[in-house]
């Protein structure tokens, strides 16, 4: 229920929406007053209507008119409608001032929908802007301090606790953690940071305590340029929309011009009475209003976008409609969008006796206390065998983590860490892990102390043991002395990988048989995994270990090549380029709020193969736009033809006129089939 203050609040923020449907309403209860035949009221109704859904066309063309010395369709709309109703009050043909009426309402839905665009970019803007706290904890005199984003100077030093956002662009002097940056870098796992390494604001601190010091103004930071590259990449028209105004300013000019030449000429040139010129001029009017043109392509695309909203695609803006039918290029997020953005066990080879089961419940013992996404991948897994928790867990940034288990000493981490507490590495596995790392996949070795096998028994998924907190990356600590070398052993490996989606390949195939020229995937993940991902869904060009401004290079030199380019992401580091391409589609379970608000374009349930879906909506839309223009031009040319000539008179005007919209506005409707 809305309260009176958020009514109030709603209808400021909405005016354009109110007036549109304010308009359309008066207008149903004015035409069913004149069906009833109650003039009185009908003669109330309709003028309100003209009043409350004409008044910003009014406003606007009018300043254009005396400020930019311009004519354009808004002025031309008012002047048709008013054309149309000072005919019916005249010769008392009281329909055609519905006419007009209906004329106006096409203009305010028009300006709701701008509206709403515009609203979206600030949505965008805000999401952009929350992504960073308001203040910092800033070290001044060995106290903390809380202080603004907005008063952080260069060499203050902050410190950022364990499951903190990153409110600054900064350096770290002291700790070490794991830093979640995929939503500024697109990257699919945490990446390991101690000192000397930069950290980006709005990115979120993992388990350490970090001290940063800030080495360059917070307006400069990485999630700041961010925001300016999606304000300006928003901002800017596309050549389509400028060819449209001025072809818009251009009829416009054109027709008032000719209908001010057909109300006085003609008396002078061809010996018309004065009568039969202001009729002619009248109708002129009614016949040339773009009433016919507005839909052919309205109702084409608002058909598409009810088409597509039932297939789980969502248009925000029916013009993205039309030029998803035109895409040449595609470019492609990696994480999130090729793949599901989720770190997964993908496979575990054991050694020796031990079976795949040993090898995950050992190494789930110590990952249970981990807050690693490797280390919660592993749990994940195991989550259906019996295990219990290790004690004196130690995590060591970058390499692994060790801890004691039914008495014996388990390691879990990369060849190089695990190498100093075993004898040897198996070669069988090493050959193995070198093939899963070519692959792209992240590969975890396990050993644990002792010949036997590993007991465990009495816990379930990690309830039995006692869990340890990690001590503090600000000491530093000493990795718990392994035992004797001969006392522990390697028992297996586990590869993990972010999972490519099962529909890619077939899109991307999909796409190719659709005549799209260009696919390519740009990632802020490394080479080796990103040609890994690549390779394995058909995508011969790769772009790797790009941040944000990088994408937009790409997308900027592709619309170069191509013109029409579509980016599909899902994250916040894709978000300038999802603004800078002429059709931005977003992954609408997967995406980031700011991917989704800045996206033209949005896949609700995740759905990649909806995208030769909305391609083949696009270009079918596209016809069938271009078929009705060409009739509803059709029409005008032979209307105003005849009416030139005698042989149209004010009932068959405004039969054509209308039956030329009825006629395109039913062939836009096919795409609702």
């Amino acid at each position: 229920m809305l309260y009176p203050e958020r009514l109030t609040q709603f209808t400021k923020e909405h005016s354009d929406t109110v007036a549109a449907i304010a308009c359309g309403l008066l207008l149903l209860l004015g035409a069913i007053a004149l069906h009833l035949n109650f003039f009185g009221l009908a003669l109330l109704l309709l003028p309100a209507a003209y009043v409350i859904g004409g008044y910003e066309s009014a406003r606007e063309g009018l300043t254009t008119l005396f400020q930019e010395k311009e004519l354009d369709v808004d002025l031309l709309m008012i002047v048709a409608a008013l054309g149309a109703a000072g005919l019916g009050l005249w010769q008392r043909e009281y329909h055609l001032i519905i006419d007009g009426a209906i004329l106006i309402l096409i203009f305010a839905i028009s300006g709701a929908l701008e509206g709403y665009a515009m609203r979206r970019t600030e949505r965008s803007i805000r999401s952009l802007m929350s992504l960073t706290p308001d203040i910092a904890m800033v070290l001044r005199q060995g106290r903390e301090v809380s202080v603004s984003i907005s008063q952080l100077k260069v060499g203050d030093e902050i410190v950022v606790k364990p499951g903190e956002l990153i409110p600054t662009d900064a350096v770290i002097v002291s700790g070490y953690s794991s830093i979640n940056q995929g939503a500024i870098t697109g990257e699919s796992l945490p990446v390991e940071k101690t000192v000397g390494e930069e950290v980006f604001a709005g990115t979120l601190n993992g388990y350490g305590a970090l001290k940063l010091k800030v080495h360059q103004p917070p307006e400069s930071s990485l999630i700041q340029r961010v925001i300016k590259l999606v304000e300006q990449a928003q901002t800017e028209e596309p050549p389509s929309q400028q060819f449209i105004e001025r072809f818009e300013r251009s009829y416009a000019r054109l027709i008032v011009i000719a209908g001010v030449l057909l109300a006085t000429l003609p008396p002078f040139l061809l010996g018309w009475d004065w009568e039969t010129t202001i009729y002619r001029a009248l109708t002129f009017l009614v016949v040339a209003s773009p009433c016919a043109l507005m839909a052919a392509i309205m109702p084409t695309l608002l058909s598409g976008i009810a088409n597509g909203a039932r297939q789980g695609i969502l248009f925000k803006n029916g013009s993205q409609l039309e030029m998803m039918g035109k895409v040449r290029a595609i470019a492609f997020d990696k994480t999130g969008t090729l793949t599901t953005g989720i770190v997964q066990v993908f496979q575990v080879i054991s050694a020796g006796n031990y079976s795949q089961a040993d090898v995950l419940k050992v190494a789930a013992t110590v990952e249970s206390v981990s807050e690693h996404a490797i280390g919660k991948a592993i749990v994940k897994a195991a989550v259906d065998l019996n295990w219990v928790s290790a004690v004196e867990v130690q995590a060591i940034p970058g390499q692994g983590i060790i801890g004691i288990n039914n008495m014996q000493q388990v390691i879990v981490g990369n060849a190089a860490f695990v190498q100093k507490h075993v004898t040897n590495l198996p070669e069988e596995l090493q050959k193995s892990a070198s093939v899963l790392e070519e692959e792209g996949k992240t590969v975890v070795w396990v050993a644990q102390g002792g010949m036997g096998r590993q007991g465990g028994q009495g816990g379930q998924g990690g309830q039995g043991g006692k869990k340890q907190i990690p001590i503090s990356p600000l000491s530093s600590p000493s990795p718990l002395s392994p035992p004797s070398l001969s006392s522990a052993e390697v028992i297996g490996l586990i590869a993990l990988a972010d999972e490519v989606r099962a529909e890619a390949a077939a899109t991307i195939a999909r796409l190719k048989a659709l005549g799209v020229e260009q696919i390519v995937m740009l990632t802020g993940d490394n080479q080796r995994t990103a040609d890994s991902v690549a390779q394995s869904v058909g995508i011969n060009e790769v772009y790797a270990e790009l941040l944000p401004e990088d994408k937009l290079d790409v997308i900027r030199r592709l619309q170069k090549q191509y013109k029409t380019v579509a980016m599909v992401g899902d994250g916040i580091n894709d978000a300038p380029a999802l603004a800078q391409a002429s059709i931005g589609i977003a992954m609408g379970v997967a995406g980031s709020d700011v991917a989704l608000e800045t996206a033209d374009i949005v896949l609700m349930a995740d759905r990649l193969e909806k995208l030769a879906v909305a391609m083949d909506l696009g270009r079918r839309s596209h016809g069938i736009i271009k078929q009705n223009i060409t009739v509803a031009l059709s029409f005008i040319i032979l209307l105003l033809v005849g009416n030139f000539l005698g042989n149209v008179n004010l009932p068959i005007g405004v039969i054509g006129h209308e039956g030329s919209t009825v006629l395109v506005t039913l062939s836009g409707l096919r795409l609702l089939k």
